[in-house]
């Protein structure tokens, strides 16, 4: 599976829509590794356009502080699995905690 981090300076970025990158890490979900990280610069913030480009790129989960309703719906609608509410760390951290069952995660970051 391909997870996705928004990030800014390199740790999670707490709004979706406005992080620098995107970290996208191969990950193998029986095994609880954490393989490869590319990073990828999102294309222009529009509504509608971050989740359609993530789900071409063969995201299967994206793990976020902050997401509004619309984006999450949408990502839904391309069958990619959503977690909001995610605490600072690298996106490597992120997903190992999500891996071992320890992602610690609060109120969603976005009100819209």
């Amino acid at each position: 599976m391909k997870i996705a981090i928004p990030i800014a300076g390199g740790t999670l970025c707490q709004h979706f829509g406005h992080c620098e990158q995107f970290a996208l890490l191969d990950v193998d979900e029986a095994g609880g590794r954490v393989g490869a990280m590319s990073l990828h610069i999102p294309p222009p913030h529009e509504p509608g356009v971050l989740p359609k480009w993530l789900a071409e790129l063969g995201v299967g989960l994206v793990i976020a502080g902050g997401m509004g309703q619309r984006a999450q719906a949408i990502f839904s609608e391309h069958g990619v699995k959503v977690v909001v509410g995610a605490q600072g760390g690298t996106p490597q951290e992120i997903a190992k905690a999500y891996l071992g069952g320890k992602l610690t995660t609060g109120p969603n970051a976005c009100d819209h």
